[in-house]
């Protein structure tokens, strides 16, 4: 049986490119539980994806082994978008890592995140990484993470990641400071799930941290929040393959394979007891993943709808979070609206559906939802514009609003604040964690953050800005149907809810962004911006030229005349049959505001 005492649970703390992987590489290494020549770097990003980008998606448990105590890594995502996903990890740990690169300091990001370790009351060890780099400034990041935690800048860790120097401080530190887990051996199993994937052949796999109890091959097992049964065909632990062992003691981190046919009935946070003897009461903190941001994802080609079906089918198995439903549009045919975590996520999954299924994607503007509420009193939730009732049926519609951090350095704080009215945002408190640093909370809508406000903030901030938010609810605000008529007729596709202060502006940018990107036609073609009956922009695509009277050559002025009018109810007859072709760029072309 493994003692409680010889066990520490931890995870790592950092922003995006901070080096938090290559940080659990060279623990990896030193610890001898992946010998060097089997060695790559990013070892616990498995996707290509990862390693691309840098960034951490899907996060990767690992248990080592340190002068004889059980070190459990517990990798966690570093964007805004999967801050669920880093909830429940803190969840499972005792202890976190806080890396910050030497070079660039303590960002937004990580701010959010050190705050859900403090409330978790997780013991932090300050580390500053990067510290090769000839920019690097490890006094002065030693400081902030200092008065940031509380305590001396000389406690705080200086290692290079990269190179291996101080590392095997960093794991001398996990035993000395981070407490043992204190669960009870001898009541009902109480596993905490903190992630879980799908495997075709064998099922879901639950990654989970024994909390209270043990956990043995073959028992029976159930879900206290979803009340789903299943058994454990298999146990284990991660080295940093999966390994199979007979039993899972209390502090342990490890997998359970199961009978369940998707990862939504055994969504992270949720409580694993045993069906013979189940624990009375679930552990705290379990919820239903929302997604906030919905996009239309149409094939280029109507031929590859269902291939796209069965490829959300595919990764909705492994992602609970990913919803989508059916969707038609006049101009792009069949598709779906999908529901994503944030931007970040809805990128991911685009780029995997283009690599992993070779799809060619049609992908609308980023909305989020809207909360409507009838003459009757009823309330529900539209996703999109088209689902928008007729606004006499309605006494108020409502649209959900963020709270935001953004850290930046003094220099730049008139603009970041010039950058939130812009969204129509409205400014709390603006603190100053450090002499040059300052910090400036928010709260904005959620939809004017969705399109390009984080390239816009790093452009006015040349770089230097860092921004996380959180959901701050739904808030009646004065909103419309802003609809875009190409030839007197709606299209879906390019109609959004907004501001009524914002929808005349918007609606002239969008018709001059169509009129680029429009193909002329042989007759002219009418682009319209509206809310309701009132015409709120107006401009024409202009018809491509054909010199009817070319062949003219002299004779009577009435031979021209006729020739000029034959064309006229030609083109008269050529638009009422005619139709506009809207090529893929009109729906990606609004995206990006001019700067």
């Amino acid at each position: 049986m493994k003692h409680q005492a010889d066990i520490r649970n931890f995870c790592i703390i950092a922003h995006i490119d901070h080096g938090k992987s290559t940080l659990a590489d060279r623990m990896l290494e030193l610890t001898d539980t992946v010998q060097k020549q089997k060695m790559q770097q990013q070892l616990l990003d498995q996707m290509d994806l990862e390693r691309e980008r840098g960034i951490t998606i899907k996060l990767q448990p690992v248990s080592m082994y340190w002068h004889g105590y059980e070190l459990n890594l517990i990798d966690t995502p570093g964007h805004v978008d999967f801050s669920y996903e880093v909830a429940r990890s803190l969840a499972a740990a005792e202890g976190a890592i806080l890396v910050a690169d030497a070079t660039q300091g303590i960002e937004a990001q990580t701010l959010a995140n050190v705050y859900l370790a403090i409330e978790a009351e997780l013991e932090i060890i300050p580390v500053v990484n990067k510290i090769d780099l000839p920019a690097a400034q490890p006094d002065a990041v030693a400081g902030e993470l200092a008065n940031l935690l509380g305590g001396s800048a000389e406690d705080v860790l200086r290692i290079s990641a990269k190179t291996g120097e101080g590392v095997d401080q960093v794991l001398n530190g996990l035993i000395t400071h981070v407490p043992a887990p204190t669960g009870h051996d001898d009541v009902p199993l109480r596993g905490l799930i903190f992630d879980s994937i799908y495997d075709e052949y064998r099922g879901v796999i639950l990654y989970v941290r024994i909390v209270d109890g043990m956990l043995t091959s073959g028992s029976g097992v159930v879900l206290l929040g979803s009340g789903k049964h299943s058994e454990a065909t298999e146990i284990g632990a991660f080295y940093p393959q999966p390994v199979a062992v007979d039993v899972l003691y209390t502090g342990q981190i490890g997998y359970v394979v199961t009978r369940y046919k998707s990862v939504r009935q055994a969504q992270v946070g949720d409580t694993l007891t045993t069906a013979a003897a189940p624990a009375a009461e679930a552990l705290p903190g379990y919820k239903t993943v929302k997604p906030f941001v919905f996009a239309g994802f149409y094939p280029a080609s109507g031929e590859q709808y269902q291939q796209l079906k069965d490829a959300l089918e595919r990764l909705q198995l492994n992602d609970a979070a990913l919803q989508f439903s059916p969707e038609n549009s006049k101009i792009l045919g069949f598709g779906f609206r999908i529901g994503f975590l944030g931007l970040l996520h809805m990128e991911i999954i685009k780029e995997r559906l283009e690599r992993e299924y070779s799809l060619e994607l049609v992908v609308t503007n980023p909305s989020t939802d809207y909360q409507v509420t009838y003459n009757s009193g009823h309330e529900e939730y539209v996703r999109s514009a088209s689902q928008l009732p007729d606004s006499t049926t309605l006494t108020a519609i409502a649209e959900p609003w963020i709270k935001g951090e953004i850290l930046v350095t003094q220099e730049y704080v008139g603009n970041v604040i010039g950058l939130i009215n812009t969204i129509r945002g409205i400014q709390d408190s603006i603190q100053y964690p450090q002499e040059q640093t300052a910090l400036i909370t928010f709260k904005a809508p959620l939809a004017n953050v969705l399109t390009d406000f984080y390239d816009r903030l790093k452009s006015t901030t040349s770089g230097y800005g860092s921004f996380s938010y959180e959901p701050a609810g739904y808030y009646p605000e004065d909103l419309v149907r802003l609809d875009i008529l190409i030839e007197g007729e709606v299209v879906d596709s390019l109609s959004r809810i907004m501001h009524r202060s914002e929808a005349y502006e918007a609606g002239r940018d969008t018709i001059r962004r169509l009129k680029e990107v429009i193909p002329r036609q042989m007759y002219e073609i009418s682009l319209q911006a509206a809310v309701g009956g009132k015409i709120l922009a107006r401009d024409d695509v202009k018809p491509l030229g054909k010199n009817v009277t070319a062949k003219l050559y002299g004779g009577d002025v009435t031979r021209k005349q006729k020739l000029l009018k034959k064309q006229k109810e030609g083109k008269k007859r050529m638009k009422r049959m005619g139709n506009v072709d809207i090529p893929p760029e009109a729906f990606t072309v609004m995206l990006k505001k001019d700067e």
